[in-house]
């Protein structure tokens, strides 16, 4: 079985480097570095970035779609140890983030990546008094990543929790007021919530109409712009 084993994934690897213009092999004659022929990143990667005007040099390692950053990405300091793990999304962060120091876990970030092929997308909000109920957002695309989620700074030495943030797209949330609880006072400068009167159906932008009639009958739907402020 090694004897037929060997060929065959030499020939999937010969098979995905054919398909680039230009790629490295790594020393287990895997294929990385691979830039197609329309000048797009695809594929696995190692990208080396040298010191320059006073930053360190660092190395990160993770794989490119049509040469957008997409899933797990890892970040070493040129001694070779991690410094962040990021996940990616379009291109985006998504999700969540990690930074360490020499000493251990600095920060974790809370990120959400909008669909930038997109006009609208939806957010869960989760309500905080039951966590069962789950209440569906329409959220304009601003093509950005937004602050979303918890935040969390530690002191690496100790492991200890210093400060908490949460955010809601973008939004600074101030602690009791998630969105979700009843006594919620977020700040709703860009936001818009769908009435089911007259008048704002004629204010609806036709593709949350056309949202709004492919979900009828599932979980009730409102409209954020999204757009963060000032």
């Amino acid at each position: 079985m090694r004897l037929i084993a060997l060929p065959l994934f030499i020939f999937f690897s010969l098979a995905s480097a054919a398909q680039c213009v230009s790629f490295k092999l790594t020393s287990k004659r895997d294929t990385i570095n691979c830039v197609d022929k329309n000048g797009l990143k695809q594929g696995r990667w190692k990208v080396d970035v040298p010191p320059i005007r006073g930053e360190r040099g660092y190395e990160e390692e993770g794989s490119f779609i049509n040469g957008k950053k997409e899933g797990t990405w890892r970040r070493f300091n040129l001694m070779g140890d991690m410094i962040a793990v990021e996940n990616y999304r379009w291109g985006l962060r998504d999700g969540t983030s990690r930074y360490f120091t020499m000493t251990g876990l600095e920060r974790e970030e809370g990120w959400r990546a909008m669909n930038p092929a997109k006009q609208f997308d939806t957010v869960d909000v989760q309500d905080v008094n039951d966590p069962t109920k789950v209440e569906q957002v329409i959220v304009k695309v601003s093509g950005n990543a937004l602050k979303h989620g918890r935040w969390r700074f530690y002191d690496p030495v100790t492991g200890q929790i210093i400060r908490t943030e949460n955010w809601f797209l973008d939004q600074f949330v101030e602690p009791g007021k998630e969105p979700g609880n009843p006594d919620k006072m977020v700040k709703k400068a860009d936001s818009t919530s769908v009435k089911k009167d007259t008048a704002s159906v004629k204010n609806k932008p036709k593709e949350v109409m056309d949202f709004e009639k492919k979900n009828s009958g599932k979980k009730k739907t409102k409209v954020r712009d999204g757009r963060t402020g000032g």
